[in-house]
């Protein structure tokens, strides 16, 4: 009976401890993201010619700097706080804005495709930043690293609303690329 004892405890501390290495997957907790995006703009002066001197036919026109720090509820949902530099150079215009957002995965697969929209505040940091308010509304998709951290790559629509009683706007599409580490 003794070996029988001996062999059912070695199978067993076995399964377990074989077992005991399967992490669980990771699906909800604190995250922070990177992010640049820039806005591009069509040259109007750009031509065909071999003598042309007016620069390539698409130029950036604006560049954003964003970190989020976040919490993800589950595989799909996810709500972050966003701080934002933005600069858009064609109309020598600085912002701050800090917002709260909401983004959900309408695709849950090994590429998931998402939809997300944020709303906040225009900060004046200083005399050449404008106060105001924003929504941004976007599209992308989110291909997943190791450790469930992943990349994201997609369009933002963003409006702006400031100046004297928020009466100037500005708005933009812009293409992103974010490192979100989970």
């Amino acid at each position: 009976m003794k070996p029988f004892y001996f062999l059912f405890s070695i199978i067993f501390s076995t399964s377990f401890a074989s077992f005991s290495q399967i992490e669980e997957e990771k699906t909800h907790g604190v995250f922070y993201k990177i992010s640049l995006a820039t806005t591009l703009s069509i040259n109007k002066e750009y031509t065909l010619d071999q003598d042309d001197d007016s620069g390539p036919l698409i130029n950036p026109s604006a560049l954003f700097v964003n970190n989020t720090v976040g919490y993800q509820f589950d595989k799909r949902t996810m709500v972050g706080l966003n701080f934002e530099y933005n600069y858009h150079s064609q109309q020598g215009l600085h912002f701050f804005p800090t917002y709260l957002n909401l983004q959900h995965n309408i695709i849950v697969d090994d590429t998931n495709m998402f939809v997300r929209g944020g709303y906040g505040t225009l900060l004046g940091m200083g005399k050449s930043f404008e106060k105001g308010n924003m929504y941004k509304l976007g599209i992308g998709i989110q291909g997943i690293l190791e450790n469930n951290n992943s990349i994201h790559f997609g369009l933002d629509f963003t409006r702006k609303r400031f100046g004297y009683r928020t009466l100037e706007g500005l708005s933009s599409i812009s293409i992103f690329l974010e490192l979100m580490l989970f």
